[in-house]
């Protein structure tokens, strides 16, 4: 399934740096300061996520975080504005989507049907990012490379990385466990191992994974697990991909 795009007459968005900028003036203006916590008070709050490609609502954030109010995200990104409606302290706090004290057991944690939102951690926050539909989807091709965050330096214990089984429908179906088919493991990771990032919305290191995932074609879920070193805290991601078709 080809990605959802923004309509050509649309005329092109700032640049990063000022996209930022309007962005911090727009959470200042519109949004709870839970998000300020979040997004601008450095490392002791700051966590991480799938990158690219990009989990759902980091994408989400990254496309519309400078022009959330705009209604034609409800005809050019659907899923994001069902996501954006129903709260939008899940965009605003896309590097927080974690639980703690999972005690390795993800599938105990997290019911079927809800690991996009890691069984509705923090509520009905992130509940949005569960709901089948077309989200838009990142281009790749059948070995591609997966970059996983680390704004607070944690480094991991592991990051494992998953595809959905060829036959699974995003646009229709919940991913459950079983769905999933375990690509890459990249055992422990030292604090503050990876590349390095001065863009003030990461400020971390990313971490890139090569991952494998044969015989897929058209849109799947990419789903990350991202066991953090410096405690029991476990950061999760559904992100949209398009494998070529056959």
């Amino acid at each position: 399934m080809s990605a959802q795009s923004p309509s050509p007459a649309r005329p092109p968005r700032p640049s990063s740096p000022v996209r930022t900028a309007l962005r911090r003036t727009l959470v200042i203006g519109a949004v709870v300061p839970l998000a300020l916590t979040t997004l601008f008070t450095g490392s002791a709050f700051a966590h991480g996520s799938t990158v690219d490609p990009a989990s759902r609502n980091y994408g989400c954030w990254e496309r519309w975080g400078d022009d959330f109010q705009n209604p034609d995200m409800a005809t050019e990104d659907p899923m994001c504005w069902q996501a954006w409606q129903a709260d939008s302290t899940a965009m605003w706090n896309w590097n927080g989507l974690y639980r703690e004290n999972v005690g390795g057991d993800h599938r105990g944690a997290i019911p079927d049907g809800q690991l996009c939102s890691a069984g509705r951690t923090g509520g009905d926050r992130y509940a949005a990012l569960d709901e089948p539909g077309p989200w838009h989807t990142t281009p790749v091709q059948n070995d591609f490379t997966v970059t996983v965050h680390d704004q607070a330096l944690h480094g991991a214990d592991y990051i494992r990385v998953f595809v959905t089984e060829q036959g699974f429908d995003p646009t229709t179906q919940r991913p459950a466990w079983d769905d999933l088919e375990l690509l890459a493991d990249t055992g422990t990771i030292p604090p503050g191992e990876g590349s390095p990032s001065d863009g003030e919305s990461l400020n971390g290191v990313s971490i890139d994974i090569d991952v494998s995932a044969p015989g897929r074609t058209g849109h799947h879920i990419v789903y990350m697990i991202w066991q953090a070193s410096h405690y029991d805290q476990v950061f999760y991601a559904c992100s949209d991909v398009s494998f070529p078709q056959a």
